[in-house]
């Protein structure tokens, strides 16, 4: 049964987890809140999508790029290089930025007559991310399920898995991940250095994935 919203960045794991329950997933939605790379996620999530056949919504939260602090908000030269295990990598938090996305996508899944809302946050995001931690997910469920006539459960089932193994289940479901996109800096191509260009090189060659001309 399609009951499920996703959450959909266009970036790998919630590509992967959009091919992953294809089959349960009604709508998918896309936020714009003003990063770097938002715009070349949302033309990934788009192309996703229509593969898929699969209803996508752009919602835009353009007041945390206007009144948040991140340096994700604030240009291509203030993201730091560096592994997300790196102290510097803390300055790319966008604070309580799933918790915001959550609770729209929550209003937007009960509007919507569905029954769950899906959010592709793993183990490697646990290092620097409150807000993609167990315990939160584990709160923000508590929260969603009270806060909607339908009990509506949020669900995270990537939570406990690594970059890695996520790109292993989108090799073995053959996903595109050319039309993905991870980079900080929000460049024509991936810059290679950003902690989130790092991980995603390195989950790619443990799955044993070559993307040509990245």
């Amino acid at each position: 049964m399609k009951d499920a919203l996703i959450v959909l960045s266009g970036g790998m794991d919630s590509v992967t987890m959009l091919h992953d329950y294809r089959d349960e997933i009604a709508l998918a939605v896309n936020f714009n809140y003003g990063s770097n790379h938002n715009i070349r996620e949302a033309e990934c999530a788009r192309w996703q999508c229509e593969q898929l056949g699969v209803e996508l919504i752009e919602i835009d939260l353009g007041f945390i790029g206007q009144y948040f602090e991140s340096s994700l908000l604030k240009g291509a030269e203030a993201i730091p290089s560096g592994h997300y295990e790196d102290e510097n990598m803390k300055s790319t938090v966008v604070p309580f930025r799933n918790g915001i996305m959550l609770s729209v996508a929550a209003g937007l899944a009960e509007s919507r007559g569905l029954k769950r809302v899906m959010i592709a946050n793993h183990g490697g995001d646990h290092a620097i991310y409150p807000d993609c931690r167990p315990e939160f997910i584990e709160a923000m469920g508590a929260s969603i399920k009270a806060g909607t006539y339908v009990n509506i459960l949020l669900e995270a089932p990537y939570t406990h898995l690594t970059k890695g193994q996520i790109a292993c289940r989108g090799r073995e479901l053959g996903v595109d991940y050319a039309h993905t996109y991870s980079c900080y800096r929000g460049g024509e191509r991936h810059c290679g250095t950003c902690g989130t260009c790092i991980e995603r090189a390195e989950a790619l060659a443990f799955a044993g994935i070559v993307i040509e001309n990245e």
